[in-house]
């Protein structure tokens, strides 16, 4: 420190002497080094951040974008104020609203109230499985995938059948998921936000409040020590 000191005081000095001569400066690198020293002025405090549009209209938070959680008394509205449909569209007012389509369809207590798979079971509806061919056969996988989970939380067990019984294998492979052991990382936090399983749960079929409904098998009890 008391080298730093002599060397910025002769730099100084030497800015000084050849500015009344009107020669060049012999400080050089030194009065550079002095002037780094001197204090600058403190930067501006940066502008308040401007409010959020949906804040400063009253509009949605962040925390509504899972529509399946919504207050009971906002769910299965009318096509026109759903959301999804164009309510200018004079077609849209033709659309059946779902409380009166879903009434003899089997219930369940979250979502859209309504249990699919149940109301498949009992013929309640009957999909088309091909858009143009109403006589098309669905290819119905018998396969249960296991997947581990960290924790106390039960295994999660995924049952192809209930979902090739609606959908085509092409609907989530491999968009959503590889067909491959080991390719799918899965997090609560992607569901949450759309993505994997989320893409229809939350959306179109039960939300992830339902939790036993994914989480159904228990983990196995540990094997005792032995002593």
């Amino acid at each position: 420190m008391i080298f730093l000191a002599v060397t910025l005081g002769a730099g100084q000095v030497d800015s000084a002497s050849a500015q009344s001569s009107g020669a060049p400066s012999s400080g050089g690198a030194d009065a550079k080094a002095a002037s780094a020293t001197q204090p600058k002025d403190a930067p501006a405090a940066p502008a308040a951040a401007a409010p959020a549009a949906g804040a400063a209209k009253g509009g949605a938070t962040a925390n509504t974008f899972n529509r399946l959680m919504k207050p009971k008394s906002e769910r299965n509205p009318i096509q026109a104020a759903d959301g999804i449909h164009d309510p200018d569209n004079p077609g849209t007012s033709q659309l059946q609203p779902p409380k009166e389509a879903f009434t003899a369809l089997s219930t369940s207590n979250a979502g859209n109230y309504v249990n699919w798979v149940q109301s498949l079971k009992n013929n309640n509806i009957t999909p088309r499985y091909d858009r143009l061919d109403p006589n098309a056969e669905p290819l119905i996988l018998e396969l249960d995938i296991v997947r581990e989970v960290k924790g106390s939380m039960p295994d999660v067990v995924y049952p192809h059948d209930r979902h090739t019984a609606w959908l085509d294998c092409s609907n989530c492979h491999p968009d959503i998921f590889i067909p491959e052991k080991g390719k799918n990382t899965i997090s609560m936090a992607q569901i949450l936000m759309g993505q994997k399983c989320g893409v229809c749960h939350g959306k179109v079929a039960f939300p992830v409040s339902e939790c036993r409904l994914c989480h159904s098998k228990p983990k196995t009890p540990a094997a005792p020590a032995k002593k």
